[in-house]
């Protein structure tokens, strides 16, 4: 469980899907930035040197293949040296689990680690529990 004694800086792209987490992390008395120059539905914690995508499955088409959203997040993983794309989706089903493993095998092998996510709460505390140990995903 994330402590809620610890606080940091998080630099939070304005996109609108960023205002839920944004306003738990506000809650926890973390200090939140605002940015446009960062990728859409990104945060980016520095003192920690990590920075997460947030990607609702909805957001992929049909063609995996030839998606938009694949160009953006290779553009994510180059820009940010410690990287993590959380996929949200309120069930994880067939078509869910397909994607996500689509996700995986085409980042396979580059510094981009794909984490599963249901909801709001559970973004916010993953990304909380990895910038403030990143290490603690060499131990899984």
């Amino acid at each position: 469980m994330a402590n809620t004694s610890w606080k940091t800086t998080v630099i939070v792209s304005s996109s609108p899907q960023c205002d839920e987490p944004s306003q738990i992390l506000l809650a926890q008395q973390h200090r939140i930035r605002r940015s446009d120059s960062i990728l859409s539905s990104s945060f980016v914690f520095p003192l920690s040197g990590t920075a997460f995508l947030l990607v609702t499955l909805g957001e992929f088409s049909a063609k995996l293949e030839k998606t938009d959203l694949f160009e953006k997040i290779e553009k994510f993983v180059h820009i940010h040296r410690n990287s993590f794309l959380l996929l949200q989706a309120p069930v994880y089903r067939e078509k869910e689990w397909d994607i996500f493993s689509s996700v995986q095998n085409r980042f396979l092998g580059c510094n981009l680690r794909v984490i599963p996510v249901h909801s709001t709460a559970d973004v916010v505390k993953g990304m909380l529990i990895i910038a403030k140990d990143p290490r603690i995903l060499l131990q899984m």
